[in-house]
C-alpha cells in the first residue's frame, strides 16, 4: 500500500503528501521483527509502542503510525500517519484490505477446538485455492488485523481463527472482518470466570455472526442446545455433530490407540472413511466443519481424505512428540479447560504404552468461583488402574492433589507450586524411561511449555 492510501483510510491527522509515493510491503507491531520496506504499528500495552519507532526505523521500516502527543520520538524524516489510536487505525486498515483483496472470509471461534479447525478448514481448502490463515494464536484484536494485513492480494480464502475473553469482542472481531461463513466449534466453561453462566458464553459466541455477510452461512454444532436456541437466524444454516439430525454427522468412529489415528465416515458422504492423525472423537467434531466447507466449496471427496490424511497442525496443540530418552509426549500446553482436559484425558487413558502413563496436569485459569471444584472433579477421571503417576502444579489444582492421594498410592502424586516448575522438570526428567508416555496440559499462563522443552531437548 502507498502511504497516500494508508492515509486516506484511517483519516490520518497531519499531511503526507511529501511521502504519497512511499509503498510499504508488510506491516508489524513488533519493531524487532520489521523487514525492511515494512510499516511499523506502535501499540500501547505494557509498554508503549512508540518508544520503538526509531528501532523499527533503524530495522529497515519505511513508515510509522503515531499519536500526534508523541511526535517527540519520531526520527527526523521519518515518515508518519499521524492518528489518535494506532491500534484502531491498524484495524480500520485490515477492514479495507479485506474488502479490497475480497477473498471469501471464514471465521472461527468456540470454547475448543477452533484452532485445530481452522487448521483443517485451511488444509482443505488449499487443495484448489489460495488460502491464508490465522498464523499461531494471532487471534485477539491485534492478531487478527496483523493476519488480514499479511494476506497476499491473490488470496481467495482468508482464514480467520477468533478467540475472545470479555462480551463484545467477537462482534468488534467480527466487524473488522466481515466473514462470509461464520462456524462456532462448542460452547464449553471457558471464560466463565467473566461470563459467569455457559449461556452467556453462548451469547458472546454468537457475536461471531453480527457481521456475517448478506446470504452468509452459518456452521455451528448442533449438539449443542445453547447454540440451537440461538440460530435460525440466517438463510444458510448448517448443524454438525453425532445427532443424526444434523446436516453432517458423524458415524462409524474408531479410535485406533495404537496408531494414535481416529477414522470416522459421515453421512455426506457415502461409504468414505475418513483418517485422521489425532485422537478422540472431539477432534472429529473439529474435523466436520472442514469437510463440510470443503464440500460446498467444490471439493472432491478424495482430495478432502487426502488433506486430513496429513495433516498439520498449530504447534503446541495436542502434539505427539518423542523426548531425548525416547519417551512419547502427548503435550497440549497453549491452553485448557475442563472439558478439554477430560477429552484428552479420555483419550491419553487408553493409548498402547510398554512403560508408564504419567500425567502432567496444570491450571485452568479463568473459572471463577468455580475453579477449586472444577479441578477437583477431575479425579473421576484419573484412574489409578490407567494412570501411574500424576503430577500437578498451581494453585486451583491442590485440592486435587488431595483426592488423588486417597486414589492413589500417594507417593505416586506430585504437588508443585506456580514457581516450582524446574523442581517439577527436573523430577519428572528424572523419573521416565524411554518407554513411557507422558500427557502435558495445562493453561498457557502455566508455561508447561518449559516442562516440554526440557524434556525434548530444545
Amino acid at each position: 500500500m502507498r502511504l497516500s492510501e494508508i492515509a486516506a483510510v484511517v483519516h490520518a491527522k497531519n499531511d503526507v503528501s511529501n511521502w504519497s509515493n512511499i509503498e510499504v510491503n508488510s506491516f508489524q507491531f513488533d519493531s524487532r521483527l520489521i523487514k525492511s520496506g515494512g510499516f511499523f504499528v506502535p501499540l500501547s500495552g505494557n509498554d508503549d509502542g512508540h518508544k520503538y519507532i526509531k528501532k523499527a526505523y533503524e530495522m529497515g521500516a519505511l513508515a510509522s503510525f503515531c499519536q500526534p502527543d508523541k511526535l517527540n520520538l519520531v526520527p527526523d524524516n521519518f515518515p508518519v500517519v499521524v492518528v489518535d489510536d494506532p491500534l484502531k487505525a491498524f484495524q480500520t486498515l485490515a477492514s479495507f484490505w479485506v474488502k479490497k483483496v475480497n477473498p471469501k472470509v471464514i471465521a472461527i471461534t468456540g470454547s475448543n477446538g477452533k484452532t485445530t479447525t481452522k487448521d483443517i478448514v485451511a488444509s482443505i481448502l488449499k487443495n484448489n485455492y489460495r488460502v491464508h490463515e490465522t498464523q499461531s494464536s494471532f487471534n485477539n484484536e491485534i492478531g487478527v488485523p496483523f493476519t488480514i494485513l499479511s494476506m497476499p492480494e491473490d488470496t481467495e480464502y482468508l482464514v480467520l481463527e477468533m478467540g475472545m475473553d470479555r462480551a463484545g469482542q467477537l462482534d468488534e472481531l467480527s466487524n473488522i472482518a466481515h466473514p462470509d461463513i461464520a462456524v462456532i466449534t462448542m460452547i464449553g466453561e471457558a471464560h466463565i470466570e467473566f461470563f459467569k453462566t455457559r449461556d452467556r458464553i453462548a451469547d458472546a459466541k454468537m457475536e461471531i455472526t453480527n457481521h456475517l455477510s448478506n446470504n452468509g452461512t452459518f456452521i455451528f454444532n448442533g449438539d449443542e442446545p445453547l447454540l440451537l436456541k440461538r440460530a435460525n437466524k440466517f438463510a444458510n444454516e448448517y448443524t454438525f455433530g453425532h445427532i443424526n439430525d444434523n446436516y453432517i454427522s458423524a458415524k462409524n468412529i474408531h479410535l485406533d490407540y495404537q496408531n494414535y489415528i481416529t477414522t470416522f465416515q459421515t453421512n455426506l458422504t457415502d461409504n468414505n472413511v475418513f483418517k485422521l492423525p489425532l485422537m478422540g472423537t472431539y477432534n472429529v467434531d473439529n474435523a466436520l466443519p472442514g469437510i463440510l466447507i470443503g464440500l460446498l466449496a467444490g471439493i472432491k471427496v478424495e482430495d478432502i481424505k487426502s488433506k486430513l490424511n496429513n495433516l498439520s497442525l498449530t504447534k503446541n496443540r495436542t502434539e505427539l512428540l518423542k523426548g531425548q530418552k525416547g519417551e512419547t509426549i502427548l503435550s497440549d500446553v497453549y491452553n485448557s479447560n475442563p472439558t478439554a482436559v477430560i477429552d484428552v484425558l479420555n483419550v491419553f487413558s487408553n493409548m498402547q504404552t510398554n512403560g508408564k502413563r504419567i500425567v502432567v496436569l496444570g491450571d485452568m485459569l479463568e473459572l471463577g468461583d468455580d475453579a477449586v471444584a472444577l479441578h477437583s472433579n477431575l479425579s473421576n477421571y484419573l484412574n489409578p488402574q490407567l494412570i501411574d503417576e500424576v503430577y500437578l502444579i498451581g494453585t486451583y489444582i491442590k485440592n486435587l492433589s488431595d483426592i488423588l492421594k486417597e486414589k492413589f498410592d500417594p507417593e505416586k502424586i506430585h504437588y508443585y507450586l506456580n514457581d516450582n516448575l524446574d523442581s517439577l522438570a527436573n523430577s519428572l526428567k528424572d523419573s521416565i524411561t524411554g518407554d513411557d508416555l507422558i500427557l502435558l496440559k495445562a493453561s498457557h499462563g502455566l508455561h508447561l511449555e518449559k516442562i516440554l522443552a526440557n524434556l525434548i531437548g530444545d
